[in-house]
Parts: structure tokens; C-alpha cells; sequence
């Protein structure tokens, strides 16, 4: 039989929303940490059509705690896989995950606002 996680294990693990969903705007709230755990995941929810066909899409990132270089690189691959008239802005990361952002190069190719 499966135990329950404990209560510290799931206050860590991310939750990955879509929060708002029109042709024009998308958002996409994280939560928690996201690590390679949460690499299959992350990499679903960034493929769903509802932020693919967005004009815009901002990544809200003021609930996260902690994202690796894995989870940062998937963000780069879609980030650079999107038009270039399609606009990626990510919002509220703190300090330390706008480090890491920064160490893969997000910040070429999305409007990183604190």
C-alpha cells in the first residue's frame, strides 16, 4: 500500500496553472518547486494549446520557490520555439530564480519583471 507524502515533501511539490486562457493573453501560474520531479509536467502544461496559441504569454512566478536548471532549460526550448511576434514575459520570480533564468538565457528571449 502507497503511503500519504509527508506534510513537508508536499508543501514543496508545484502546482502548474493556467489561470487565464484567450488567443490574445495566457498565464501560467507556478507554485511550490519546480526540479526534475516536475520536468514531465512542466513539460505538458508548456505544449497545451491554450498558451501555444496565445499572443502572449506571461509565466507567473511569484509563488515559486525554487526552479533547476532542467525546468529552466524547457522553459528556453519553448520560449525559443514560439514566434517571434508572440511576446513571453515572466512576472514576480524572486531573486534566486531570476538567477537561474538568467544562467540559461531566458532573459534573451522573454521580459523578465521582477
Amino acid at each position: 500500500m502507497a503511503s500519504e507524502p509527508q506534510p513537508a515533501a508536499r508543501a514543496h511539490r508545484p502546482t502548474l496553472a493556467i489561470t487565464e486562457a484567450g488567443r490574445r493573453r495566457a498565464v501560467l501560474a507556478f507554485s511550490g518547486r519546480l526540479d526534475a520531479g516536475a520536468l514531465g509536467e512542466l513539460e505538458e502544461r508548456l505544449v497545451d494549446p491554450r498558451l501555444l496559441d496565445a499572443q502572449e504569454v506571461v509565466l507567473e512566478m511569484g509563488d515559486l520557490d525554487h526552479i533547476d536548471l532542467a525546468c529552466a532549460y524547457a522553459l528556453i526550448r519553448v520560449a525559443t520555439g514560439r514566434p517571434q511576434s508572440a511576446a513571453l514575459t515572466v512576472r514576480g520570480a524572486d531573486r534566486t530564480v531570476r538567477r537561474t533564468l538568467h544562467a540559461v538565457g531566458l532573459d534573451a528571449v522573454a521580459v523578465i519583471e521582477e
